[in-house]
């Protein structure tokens, strides 16, 4: 059974990360309960795709793709990404812990909504998509659909 000290060196560690990562990112919020994982996916999309992040986070999108228009960020650890309104475009990717990633969608994000459509809930609350399925959606986008990686 872990002890009271083991949960606090623990949580040195992660605060110590968030520290870090704030003085690296300050226009991100990096908070532990809830936005870590997300503000962690916007800055590594941005690093690697031609997307400029909106200083403050929006409630639909969280930047403009240079080639396509508003894009949305989402970011997992898990084998699902979230969903909820449609953002003109959607980037979701999978973040190893090595801070290495995966794309998982990258493409409009109406084809995600009219494929999920029966599902109960749909635009109207934050759901689970499988990053499998999400894939699946992602190899039929056409490239010109596609949000541009820097550099290529």
């Amino acid at each position: 059974m872990p002890t009271r000290q083991e949960i606090a060196k623990s949580l040195e560690s992660i605060f110590s990360g968030i520290s870090h990562l704030n003085e690296s990112f300050p226009d991100r919020q990096f908070t532990i309960d809830g936005r870590l994982v997300g503000d962690i996916g916007e800055v590594i999309a941005a690093m690697v795709y031609e997307i400029d992040l909106d200083e403050v986070s929006q409630h639909t999108h969280d930047g403009t793709a240079s080639n396509l228009g508003r894009v949305q960020i989402k970011a997992t650890f898990q084998d699902a990404l979230t969903f909820k309104t449609v953002p003109e475009y959607y980037l979701g990717i999978k973040i190893n812990r090595d801070g290495t990633f995966e794309e998982i969608y990258n493409g409009p994000g109406q084809p995600i909504f009219d494929h999920y459509a029966h599902r109960s809930g749909i635009g109207e609350k934050l759901l689970r998509f499988p990053n499998a399925q999400l894939k699946e959606l992602s190899a039929k986008v056409p490239e010109e659909q596609r949000i541009l990686r820097r550099g290529g």
